[in-house]
Protein backbone atom coordinates (compact mmCIF):
# COMPACT_ATOMS: atom_id res chain seq x y z
CA UNK A 1 0.00 0.00 0.00
CA UNK A 2 2.80 2.36 1.07
CA UNK A 3 4.57 1.68 -2.36
CA UNK A 4 1.65 2.47 -4.25
CA UNK A 5 0.81 5.69 -2.57
CA UNK A 6 4.15 6.47 -3.45
CA UNK A 7 4.28 5.43 -7.25
CA UNK A 8 0.87 7.60 -6.96
CA UNK A 9 2.53 11.21 -5.96
CA UNK A 10 5.33 10.01 -8.18
CA UNK A 11 2.98 9.89 -11.24
CA UNK A 12 1.09 12.97 -10.19
CA UNK A 13 3.86 15.06 -10.21
CA UNK A 14 5.05 14.33 -13.06
CA UNK A 15 1.98 15.29 -14.63
CA UNK A 16 1.98 18.67 -12.60
CA UNK A 17 5.79 19.60 -12.92
CA UNK A 18 7.29 17.32 -15.77
CA UNK A 19 10.32 18.73 -16.97
CA UNK A 20 12.25 21.59 -15.37
CA UNK A 21 11.07 24.26 -17.37
CA UNK A 22 7.69 23.05 -16.59
CA UNK A 23 8.49 23.48 -13.26
CA UNK A 24 9.85 26.76 -13.63
CA UNK A 25 7.01 27.88 -15.44
CA UNK A 26 4.58 26.40 -12.68
CA UNK A 27 6.70 28.00 -9.88
CA UNK A 28 6.80 31.81 -11.96
CA UNK A 29 3.70 31.88 -13.17
CA UNK A 30 2.28 31.16 -9.38
CA UNK A 31 5.02 33.71 -8.12
CA UNK A 32 3.78 36.25 -10.63
CA UNK A 33 -0.22 35.58 -9.65
CA UNK A 34 0.90 36.81 -6.19
CA UNK A 35 2.76 40.19 -7.85
CA UNK A 36 -0.22 40.73 -10.15
CA UNK A 37 -2.28 40.63 -6.96
CA UNK A 38 0.26 43.00 -5.23
CA UNK A 39 0.26 45.11 -8.36
CA UNK A 40 -3.03 45.36 -8.76
CA UNK A 41 -3.66 46.14 -5.00
CA UNK A 42 -0.84 49.03 -5.29
CA UNK A 43 -2.84 50.42 -8.55
CA UNK A 44 -5.79 50.77 -6.46
CA UNK A 45 -4.04 52.61 -3.70
CA UNK A 46 -2.83 54.91 -5.64
CA UNK A 47 -5.87 55.39 -7.90
CA UNK A 48 -8.29 56.14 -4.95
CA UNK A 49 -5.60 58.25 -2.82
CA UNK A 50 -4.42 60.65 -5.72
CA UNK A 51 -7.61 60.12 -8.10
CA UNK A 52 -7.27 60.09 -11.89
CA UNK A 53 -5.41 63.13 -12.56
CA UNK A 54 -2.65 62.09 -9.68
CA UNK A 55 -2.60 58.42 -11.30
CA UNK A 56 -2.06 59.67 -14.82
CA UNK A 57 0.74 61.78 -13.32
CA UNK A 58 2.70 58.78 -11.64
CA UNK A 59 1.93 56.58 -14.79
CA UNK A 60 3.50 59.46 -16.99
CA UNK A 61 6.79 59.36 -13.97
CA UNK A 62 7.16 55.76 -14.12
CA UNK A 63 6.80 55.30 -18.09
CA UNK A 64 9.65 58.03 -18.18
CA UNK A 65 11.67 56.04 -15.97
CA UNK A 66 10.87 52.18 -17.73
CA UNK A 67 11.47 54.28 -21.16
CA UNK A 68 15.09 55.17 -19.61
CA UNK A 69 15.61 51.79 -18.73
CA UNK A 70 14.67 50.27 -22.00
CA UNK A 71 16.63 53.40 -23.87
CA UNK A 72 19.49 52.56 -22.01
CA UNK A 73 19.92 48.53 -21.78
CA UNK A 74 21.44 48.22 -24.97
CA UNK A 75 20.05 44.56 -25.28
CA UNK A 76 22.79 44.01 -22.55
CA UNK A 77 20.04 42.04 -20.20
CA UNK A 78 19.28 39.51 -23.54
CA UNK A 79 23.22 39.07 -23.87
CA UNK A 80 24.22 38.40 -20.30
CA UNK A 81 21.05 35.81 -20.24
CA UNK A 82 22.36 34.05 -23.11
CA UNK A 83 25.70 34.07 -22.34
CA UNK A 84 25.91 33.19 -18.18
CA UNK A 85 23.43 30.47 -19.45
CA UNK A 86 26.15 28.75 -21.73
CA UNK A 87 28.93 29.66 -19.01
CA UNK A 88 29.38 30.01 -15.45
CA UNK A 89 32.93 30.91 -15.35
CA UNK A 90 31.61 34.25 -16.98
CA UNK A 91 29.32 35.75 -14.35
CA UNK A 92 32.21 37.43 -12.55
CA UNK A 93 32.74 39.97 -15.66
CA UNK A 94 29.15 40.20 -16.95
CA UNK A 95 28.50 41.50 -13.30
CA UNK A 96 31.54 43.75 -13.65
CA UNK A 97 30.08 45.16 -17.28
CA UNK A 98 26.97 45.58 -15.89
CA UNK A 99 27.97 47.35 -12.96
CA UNK A 100 29.91 49.64 -15.37
CA UNK A 101 26.70 50.15 -17.60
CA UNK A 102 25.01 51.43 -14.49
CA UNK A 103 27.44 54.18 -13.79
CA UNK A 104 27.11 55.18 -17.38
CA UNK A 105 23.39 55.15 -17.00
CA UNK A 106 23.75 57.50 -13.91
CA UNK A 107 25.81 60.58 -15.65
CA UNK A 108 23.87 60.23 -18.72
CA UNK A 109 20.86 60.43 -16.51
CA UNK A 110 21.94 63.55 -14.68
CA UNK A 111 22.67 65.17 -17.96
CA UNK A 112 19.03 64.38 -19.78
CA UNK A 113 18.32 66.44 -16.38
CA UNK A 114 20.42 69.13 -17.35
CA UNK A 115 18.46 69.11 -20.56
CA UNK A 116 15.44 69.52 -18.82
CA UNK A 117 15.99 71.84 -16.35
CA UNK A 118 17.54 74.16 -19.80
CA UNK A 119 14.00 73.38 -21.49
CA UNK A 120 11.29 73.19 -18.75
CA UNK A 121 8.69 72.72 -21.62
CA UNK A 122 10.52 69.20 -22.94
CA UNK A 123 9.92 67.69 -19.33
CA UNK A 124 6.61 65.40 -19.06
CA UNK A 125 6.85 66.08 -15.52
CA UNK A 126 8.35 68.91 -13.18
CA UNK A 127 10.23 69.43 -10.02
CA UNK A 128 10.74 66.80 -7.86
CA UNK A 129 8.59 64.75 -9.99
CA UNK A 130 11.06 64.74 -12.46
CA UNK A 131 13.71 63.95 -10.64
CA UNK A 132 12.57 60.58 -9.17
CA UNK A 133 11.58 59.87 -12.52
CA UNK A 134 15.32 60.15 -13.64
CA UNK A 135 16.49 58.55 -11.04
CA UNK A 136 14.38 55.36 -11.71
CA UNK A 137 16.57 55.09 -14.83
CA UNK A 138 19.82 53.52 -13.41
CA UNK A 139 17.70 51.75 -10.41
CA UNK A 140 15.82 50.26 -12.90
CA UNK A 141 18.20 49.18 -15.49
CA UNK A 142 20.70 47.82 -12.36
CA UNK A 143 17.72 45.77 -11.37
CA UNK A 144 16.65 44.55 -14.61
CA UNK A 145 20.39 43.37 -15.45
CA UNK A 146 20.66 41.93 -11.95
CA UNK A 147 17.83 39.62 -12.60
CA UNK A 148 18.70 38.59 -16.26
CA UNK A 149 21.53 37.39 -15.17
CA UNK A 150 20.09 35.40 -12.08
CA UNK A 151 17.64 33.74 -15.23
CA UNK A 152 21.05 32.97 -17.17
CA UNK A 153 22.51 30.87 -13.83
CA UNK A 154 18.94 29.01 -13.62
CA UNK A 155 18.49 31.03 -10.52
CA UNK A 156 14.22 30.96 -11.28
CA UNK A 157 13.25 30.82 -7.58
CA UNK A 158 15.61 33.37 -6.20
CA UNK A 159 14.22 35.92 -9.03
CA UNK A 160 10.81 35.23 -7.79
CA UNK A 161 11.89 35.59 -4.30
CA UNK A 162 13.19 39.35 -4.83
CA UNK A 163 10.50 39.85 -7.22
CA UNK A 164 7.43 39.17 -4.96
CA UNK A 165 9.19 41.19 -1.98
CA UNK A 166 10.16 43.77 -3.44
CA UNK A 167 5.95 44.19 -4.45
CA UNK A 168 4.99 43.63 -1.00
CA UNK A 169 7.24 46.23 0.23
CA UNK A 170 6.25 48.61 -2.09
CA UNK A 171 2.51 47.55 -1.30
CA UNK A 172 3.37 47.92 2.56
CA UNK A 173 5.04 51.62 2.46
CA UNK A 174 1.88 52.62 0.36
CA UNK A 175 -0.62 51.46 2.39
CA UNK A 176 1.13 53.44 5.39
CA UNK A 177 1.05 56.64 3.28
CA UNK A 178 -2.53 56.34 2.70
CA UNK A 179 -3.28 55.48 6.19
CA UNK A 180 -2.18 58.57 7.32
CA UNK A 181 -3.54 60.48 4.79
CA UNK A 182 -0.27 61.64 2.76
CA UNK A 183 -1.54 62.26 -1.55
CA UNK A 184 2.05 63.26 -2.76
CA UNK A 185 2.98 61.47 -6.41
CA UNK A 186 6.66 61.85 -5.21
CA UNK A 187 6.24 59.91 -2.46
CA UNK A 188 4.69 57.28 -3.88
CA UNK A 189 7.27 56.83 -6.20
CA UNK A 190 9.96 57.43 -3.95
CA UNK A 191 8.40 54.36 -1.95
CA UNK A 192 8.71 52.49 -5.40
CA UNK A 193 12.46 54.08 -6.36
CA UNK A 194 13.42 52.75 -2.88
CA UNK A 195 12.21 49.10 -3.16
CA UNK A 196 13.74 48.39 -6.60
CA UNK A 197 16.80 50.10 -4.68
CA UNK A 198 16.70 47.21 -2.31
CA UNK A 199 15.75 44.02 -4.70
CA UNK A 200 18.97 45.24 -6.84
CA UNK A 201 21.09 45.07 -3.85
CA UNK A 202 19.46 41.46 -2.81
CA UNK A 203 19.96 40.13 -6.26
CA UNK A 204 23.76 41.45 -6.46
CA UNK A 205 23.84 39.58 -3.18
CA UNK A 206 22.63 36.22 -4.35
CA UNK A 207 24.73 36.68 -7.66
CA UNK A 208 27.70 36.75 -5.11
CA UNK A 209 27.08 33.74 -3.95
CA UNK A 210 26.56 31.87 -6.80
CA UNK A 211 29.96 32.95 -7.67
CA UNK A 212 32.33 34.54 -4.61
CA UNK A 213 34.85 36.08 -7.32
CA UNK A 214 35.23 39.81 -7.40
CA UNK A 215 33.41 41.75 -10.24
CA UNK A 216 35.49 42.30 -13.16
CA UNK A 217 35.83 44.78 -16.41
CA UNK A 218 36.63 43.31 -19.79
CA UNK A 219 35.69 45.21 -23.07
CA UNK A 220 36.54 42.25 -25.04
CA UNK A 221 33.34 40.51 -23.51
CA UNK A 222 31.38 43.65 -23.44
CA UNK A 223 32.24 44.16 -27.42
CA UNK A 224 31.12 40.29 -27.69
CA UNK A 225 27.95 40.71 -25.89
CA UNK A 226 27.05 43.94 -27.38
CA UNK A 227 26.94 42.84 -31.14
CA UNK A 228 24.18 40.10 -29.81
CA UNK A 229 22.79 42.54 -27.34
CA UNK A 230 22.24 45.47 -29.83
CA UNK A 231 19.47 43.81 -31.88
CA UNK A 232 18.15 42.49 -28.60
CA UNK A 233 18.06 46.30 -27.39
CA UNK A 234 16.07 47.86 -30.64
CA UNK A 235 13.54 44.54 -30.58
CA UNK A 236 12.75 45.49 -26.65
CA UNK A 237 13.28 49.08 -27.41
CA UNK A 238 11.10 49.60 -30.15
CA UNK A 239 8.76 46.84 -28.56
CA UNK A 240 8.06 48.81 -25.58
CA UNK A 241 7.46 51.87 -27.61
CA UNK A 242 4.81 50.23 -29.37
CA UNK A 243 3.46 49.15 -26.25
CA UNK A 244 3.49 52.10 -24.13
CA UNK A 245 4.12 55.76 -26.30
CA UNK A 246 0.42 55.95 -26.58
CA UNK A 247 0.04 56.60 -23.23
CA UNK A 248 2.56 59.52 -23.29
CA UNK A 249 0.78 60.87 -26.17
CA UNK A 250 -2.58 60.70 -24.48
CA UNK A 251 -1.07 62.84 -21.68
CA UNK A 252 -0.02 65.35 -24.76
CA UNK A 253 -3.23 65.36 -26.53
CA UNK A 254 -5.97 64.81 -24.00
CA UNK A 255 -4.36 65.73 -20.52
CA UNK A 256 -3.60 64.24 -17.51
CA UNK A 257 -7.34 62.73 -16.56
CA UNK A 258 -7.99 60.87 -19.80
CA UNK A 259 -4.30 59.50 -19.19
CA UNK A 260 -5.36 58.12 -15.75
CA UNK A 261 -8.10 56.00 -17.63
CA UNK A 262 -6.05 55.00 -20.53
CA UNK A 263 -3.24 53.77 -17.50
CA UNK A 264 -5.93 51.71 -15.86
CA UNK A 265 -6.59 49.69 -19.11
CA UNK A 266 -2.90 48.98 -19.73
CA UNK A 267 -2.73 48.07 -16.43
CA UNK A 268 -5.70 45.20 -17.05
CA UNK A 269 -4.15 44.17 -19.69
CA UNK A 270 -0.45 43.68 -18.65
CA UNK A 271 -2.24 41.25 -16.30
CA UNK A 272 -3.74 39.33 -18.99
CA UNK A 273 -0.51 38.85 -20.54
CA UNK A 274 1.23 37.24 -17.27
CA UNK A 275 1.38 33.73 -18.65
CA UNK A 276 3.01 34.40 -22.12
CA UNK A 277 5.43 36.43 -20.32
CA UNK A 278 6.66 33.88 -18.05
CA UNK A 279 6.92 31.58 -20.59
CA UNK A 280 8.62 33.61 -22.53
CA UNK A 281 11.09 34.70 -20.19
CA UNK A 282 12.22 31.14 -18.83
CA UNK A 283 12.16 29.99 -22.48
CA UNK A 284 14.83 31.79 -23.81
CA UNK A 285 17.85 30.80 -21.61
CA UNK A 286 16.09 27.12 -22.28
CA UNK A 287 16.28 27.15 -26.22
CA UNK A 288 19.67 29.46 -26.02
CA UNK A 289 21.29 26.32 -24.48
CA UNK A 290 19.81 23.95 -26.89
CA UNK A 291 21.57 23.16 -30.11
CA UNK A 292 19.70 20.41 -32.26
CA UNK A 293 17.20 22.41 -34.07
CA UNK A 294 14.80 19.51 -33.78
CA UNK A 295 14.70 19.72 -30.18
CA UNK A 296 14.58 23.44 -30.13
CA UNK A 297 11.32 23.44 -32.72
CA UNK A 298 9.01 20.61 -30.88
CA UNK A 299 9.89 22.60 -27.33
CA UNK A 300 8.74 26.30 -28.75
CA UNK A 301 6.06 24.54 -30.64
CA UNK A 302 4.91 22.98 -27.36
CA UNK A 303 5.03 26.45 -25.51
CA UNK A 304 3.33 28.28 -28.81
CA UNK A 305 0.14 25.76 -28.90
CA UNK A 306 0.05 25.99 -25.01
CA UNK A 307 -0.03 29.99 -24.64
CA UNK A 308 -2.63 29.85 -27.99
CA UNK A 309 -4.88 27.70 -26.45
CA UNK A 310 -4.33 29.07 -22.71
CA UNK A 311 -4.81 32.59 -23.56
CA UNK A 312 -8.02 32.66 -25.49
CA UNK A 313 -10.22 31.73 -22.61
CA UNK A 314 -8.20 34.44 -20.70
CA UNK A 315 -8.90 37.09 -23.16
CA UNK A 316 -12.47 36.08 -23.49
CA UNK A 317 -12.98 36.30 -19.23
CA UNK A 318 -11.22 39.43 -19.07
CA UNK A 319 -12.95 41.39 -21.52
CA UNK A 320 -16.66 40.32 -19.94
CA UNK A 321 -15.40 41.42 -17.03
CA UNK A 322 -13.45 44.20 -17.28
CA UNK A 323 -16.49 46.50 -16.34
CA UNK A 324 -16.97 44.59 -13.08
CA UNK A 325 -13.93 44.55 -12.04
CA UNK A 326 -12.98 47.94 -12.78
CA UNK A 327 -16.21 49.13 -11.21
CA UNK A 328 -15.29 47.69 -7.60
CA UNK A 329 -11.73 48.06 -7.82
CA UNK A 330 -11.47 51.35 -8.67
CA UNK A 331 -14.21 52.70 -8.25
CA UNK A 332 -17.36 53.69 -10.83
CA UNK A 333 -15.34 56.81 -12.06
CA UNK A 334 -12.72 55.13 -13.52
CA UNK A 335 -15.37 53.21 -16.11
CA UNK A 336 -14.26 55.44 -18.93
CA UNK A 337 -11.27 52.70 -18.87
CA UNK A 338 -13.16 49.62 -20.13
CA UNK A 339 -13.57 51.03 -23.49
CA UNK A 340 -10.13 51.26 -24.29
CA UNK A 341 -9.14 47.99 -22.51
CA UNK A 342 -11.94 45.93 -24.36
CA UNK A 343 -10.39 47.22 -27.85
CA UNK A 344 -6.80 46.08 -26.69
CA UNK A 345 -7.89 42.09 -26.20
CA UNK A 346 -8.27 41.22 -29.83
CA UNK A 347 -4.68 42.76 -30.23
CA UNK A 348 -2.99 40.98 -26.43
CA UNK A 349 -3.96 37.61 -27.45
CA UNK A 350 -1.61 37.82 -30.51
CA UNK A 351 0.84 39.65 -29.24
CA UNK A 352 1.04 37.27 -26.58
CA UNK A 353 1.64 34.36 -29.07
CA UNK A 354 4.15 36.70 -30.82
CA UNK A 355 5.78 36.91 -27.27
CA UNK A 356 6.28 32.84 -27.21
CA UNK A 357 6.89 32.20 -30.61
CA UNK A 358 9.52 34.50 -31.46
CA UNK A 359 11.76 33.66 -28.29
CA UNK A 360 12.73 30.37 -31.13
CA UNK A 361 13.84 33.51 -33.41
CA UNK A 362 15.87 35.35 -30.87
CA UNK A 363 17.68 31.97 -29.20
CA UNK A 364 19.23 31.70 -32.63
CA UNK A 365 20.76 35.17 -33.27
CA UNK A 366 17.53 37.95 -33.07
CA UNK A 367 17.13 38.01 -37.00
CA UNK A 368 17.45 41.41 -38.18
CA UNK A 369 13.93 41.23 -39.82
CA UNK A 370 12.11 41.10 -37.03
CA UNK A 371 14.24 44.26 -35.39
CA UNK A 372 13.25 45.99 -38.69
CA UNK A 373 9.44 44.97 -37.92
CA UNK A 374 9.43 46.42 -34.55
CA UNK A 375 10.71 49.99 -35.47
CA UNK A 376 8.17 49.90 -38.29
CA UNK A 377 5.59 49.35 -35.89
CA UNK A 378 6.67 51.85 -33.37
CA UNK A 379 6.60 54.26 -36.15
CA UNK A 380 3.21 52.90 -37.57
CA UNK A 381 1.98 53.18 -34.37
CA UNK A 382 3.29 57.18 -33.71
CA UNK A 383 1.55 58.03 -36.86
CA UNK A 384 -2.02 56.07 -36.52
CA UNK A 385 -2.00 57.61 -33.10
CA UNK A 386 -1.68 60.84 -34.28
CA UNK A 387 -5.05 60.64 -36.28
CA UNK A 388 -7.55 58.17 -33.66
CA UNK A 389 -6.44 59.66 -30.48
CA UNK A 390 -8.06 63.18 -31.85
CA UNK A 391 -10.87 61.85 -33.34
CA UNK A 392 -11.42 58.34 -31.30
CA UNK A 393 -9.89 59.17 -27.89
CA UNK A 394 -8.25 56.50 -25.72
CA UNK A 395 -10.51 53.83 -27.45
CA UNK A 396 -8.60 55.19 -30.80
CA UNK A 397 -5.24 54.49 -29.44
CA UNK A 398 -6.19 50.79 -28.07
CA UNK A 399 -7.44 49.92 -31.51
CA UNK A 400 -4.14 51.42 -33.15
CA UNK A 401 -2.24 49.03 -30.70
CA UNK A 402 -4.39 45.81 -31.37
CA UNK A 403 -3.68 46.69 -35.22
CA UNK A 404 0.34 46.79 -34.55
CA UNK A 405 0.46 43.67 -32.37
CA UNK A 406 -1.47 41.58 -35.19
CA UNK A 407 0.95 43.01 -37.25
CA UNK A 408 4.05 41.67 -35.51
CA UNK A 409 2.39 38.12 -35.29
CA UNK A 410 2.25 37.58 -38.95
CA UNK A 411 5.64 38.85 -39.26
CA UNK A 412 6.95 36.48 -36.74
CA UNK A 413 5.00 34.04 -37.82
CA UNK A 414 6.18 34.14 -41.54
CA UNK A 415 9.84 34.38 -40.50
CA UNK A 416 9.47 31.24 -37.92
CA UNK A 417 7.41 29.50 -41.12
CA UNK A 418 10.55 30.55 -43.76
CA UNK A 419 13.39 29.63 -40.89
CA UNK A 420 12.17 26.25 -39.61
CA UNK A 421 9.48 24.87 -42.03
CA UNK A 422 10.57 25.91 -45.86
CA UNK A 423 12.64 23.29 -46.97
CA UNK A 424 15.44 25.82 -47.95
CA UNK A 425 15.33 27.99 -44.71
CA UNK A 426 18.49 27.39 -42.21
CA UNK A 427 18.27 29.80 -39.07
CA UNK A 428 21.15 31.79 -38.49
CA UNK A 429 23.13 31.05 -34.74
CA UNK A 430 24.42 33.79 -32.57
CA UNK A 431 28.23 33.80 -31.57
CA UNK A 432 29.22 32.00 -28.69
CA UNK A 433 31.88 33.90 -26.20
CA UNK A 434 34.88 31.43 -26.50
CA UNK A 435 38.25 31.38 -27.63
CA UNK A 436 38.80 30.52 -31.50
CA UNK A 437 39.59 27.64 -32.66
CA UNK A 438 40.47 26.32 -36.22
CA UNK A 439 36.55 25.41 -36.87
CA UNK A 440 35.94 28.26 -36.12
CA UNK A 441 33.62 31.12 -38.19
CA UNK A 442 35.78 33.74 -39.12
CA UNK A 443 33.46 36.89 -37.17
CA UNK A 444 33.89 35.00 -33.85
CA UNK A 445 36.03 37.55 -31.93
CA UNK A 446 39.04 35.34 -29.61
CA UNK A 447 38.19 35.79 -26.03
CA UNK A 448 40.73 37.29 -23.89
CA UNK A 449 41.92 34.78 -21.61
CA UNK A 450 43.23 37.56 -18.67
CA UNK A 451 39.46 38.72 -18.91
CA UNK A 452 37.57 36.07 -16.73
CA UNK A 453 41.08 34.36 -15.79
CA UNK A 454 40.33 30.67 -17.54
CA UNK A 455 39.40 29.67 -20.91
CA UNK A 456 35.48 29.86 -21.32
CA UNK A 457 34.39 26.20 -22.53
CA UNK A 458 31.31 25.37 -24.95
Amino acid sequence: MKTWVSRVRAQLWRLTAGSQLRRNVLETYANRLLVVALAFATAVVISRVLGPAGRGLYAVAMTVGAVGVQFGNFGLHASNTYYVAKDRTLLPVLVGNMLAAVLAACFITALAGMGFALWPALAPVHHWLLVLALASIPVGLAYLLSQGLLLGVNEVRAYNTIEFAGRLLTLALMCVAALIHVASVELYLGIYLGSLLLSFLWALRRLRRVSPERPALSLPVFQQSIGIGIKAYLIAFFGFLVLRIDLLMVKFMLGATETGYYSISQVLSENTMMFPVVVGLLLFPKLSALRAKEEKLRLATKAVLATAGLMLPVVVVATWAASPIVSIAFGRNFLPAVPPFVWLMPGIYFLAIETVMVQLLNSEGFPPIIVGAWIAAAFVNIGLNFWAIPHYGIAGASITSSICYFLMFLIVSAVVWKHHYAPQSAPTGAPHLRPASSGDAPSTIPLVEAATGRCVKE
